[in-house]
């Protein structure tokens, strides 16, 4: 009898975990609140409910009776798969608790400072008073984000050197609020140094790092990702500290079997963590990047490991891939011109558009706001990047 797999999300991003799981011979079970999500078309059976709705996921797990419950990319439904499991009665890689300190930042703080990882100063606030009193206490200079939400959505940082009148506090705190699902904002020390991503898999509990993400992101006040490299290009001792604060993050979460993408901002004190998930890496970091750089298919190795499978994350080569983000200012996209050139491009992987003409964007405050990406591969991340600058000039945006 055919086994099923019920994966939660069929956005682009998940895709390469939905044809890992068919080519392994599953019967797939694909659930995304998007009736248009494109991997819907891979799906065996399609299933139009948010991937957070807990109890409605579980009783369509009733019905279909999935052998295994998993996520790829995305932050909420790392809890559902973790809920839907344990209901079902399966043996979870982590359990529905240890899930929410993977997803909900003012748990995975807890959680973190409980066990002595090292965090940056911060505050769970659930009104506006707090807010102030929490901003006055890290004296103006601070990250406001919120506690449950991912993609840089509702964050903004706060300079300490300027004054701000109640209403531009108010207006900060409710941006980022209306962007938190439990409605609780964090407060946050701000972090100053280079940051990177850590992309780790656990199995039975021992964590391999697979390779250091550099990662490259806007000024503030908003901080969206607009170019990653890998493998990292800071000294030896650095990323050794880097490896050892990730390993201690992964098992505070108590995660047992699966992949992390951990984000660390190397500051003047040492490596702390920004925020640590338990699932695969966005950004095509882990489907794209690092199978580039590695010869690892870590998207593969997910998804075989929640099977029961044996993984192979042995390194195959050491090369250098990037990716870098198109962007636009705001207002009305009134074109977005490739030269044909850059498809002739040694080392140019890919390139796509997400946008297309007439559609309003906002600059870039989010990650939803990027226009396309660009990767490429070389012998070193530094001629990776460089490819990729090249590349990005290659690309016209007009907006109106």
């Amino acid at each position: 009898m055919q086994k099923k797999m019920m994966i939660l999300g069929a956005s682009e991003l998940q895709v390469p975990a939905i044809r890992k799981a068919k080519e392994l011979g599953y019967q797939i079970i694909l659930v995304d609140y998007n009736e248009k999500a494109v991997g819907f078309a891979l799906a065996d059976v399609k299933l139009v409910v948010s991937t957070l709705d807990q109890e409605e996921v579980y009783r369509q797990a009733l019905i279909y009776e999935p052998d295994v419950v998993i996520t790829s990319t995305s932050d909420g439904p790392v809890r559902t798969a973790a809920y839907v499991n344990e209901k079902l009665g399966k043996k979870p890689d982590l359990s529905y608790e240890d899930s929410l300190c993977a997803t909900i930042k003012s748990h995975m703080r807890k959680r973190l400072e409980e066990n002595n990882v090292p965090i940056p100063a911060y505050y769970a606030v659930q009104n506006f008073e707090e807010f102030q009193a929490a901003v006055e206490k890290l004296q103006g200079g601070c990250i406001v984000k919120p506690a449950d939400n991912a993609g840089s959505r509702g964050v903004v940082a706060l300079d300490g050197d300027r004054e701000r009148s109640g209403e531009e506090l108010k207006q900060t705190y409710e941006y980022s609020k209306a962007n938190s699902r439990n409605g609780i904002v964090m407060v946050e020390e701000f972090m100053s140094g280079p940051e990177v991503s850590v992309e780790a898999m656990t199995v039975e509990g021992e964590t391999t790092i697979l390779t250091i993400t550099d990662k490259f992101i806007t000024p503030p006040p908003y901080f969206v990702e607009i170019a990653h490299s890998e493998p990292s290009r800071l000294d030896e001792e650095t990323q050794e500290r880097i490896r050892q604060v990730a390993v201690q993050a992964i098992a505070a979460i108590r995660l047992q079997n699966g992949p992390s993408h951990t984000e660390i901002k190397v500051t003047s004190e040492g490596p702390k963590i920004v925020e640590l998930a338990a699932r695969l890496g966005g950004d095509y970091i882990t489907s794209r990047l690092v199978p580039l750089s590695t010869g690892v298919d870590m998207v593969g190795a997910s998804v075989l490991l929640a099977t029961g499978g044996e993984v192979d994350l042995t390194r195959k080569w050491q090369k250098g891939s990037a990716i870098h983000f198109i962007q636009g200012k705001e207002g009305v996209i009134k074109s977005i011109e490739i030269d044909p050139a850059l498809s002739q491009m040694e080392g140019v992987e890919e390139v796509a558009v997400y946008k297309k003409e007439g559609e309003t964007v906002h600059g870039t405050k989010s990650s939803n706001d990027r226009l396309g990406h660009i990767i490429t591969v070389g012998a070193t991340a530094e001629e990776a990047m460089e490819i990729g600058r090249r590349a990005m000039e290659l690309v016209r945006v007009e907006v109106e």
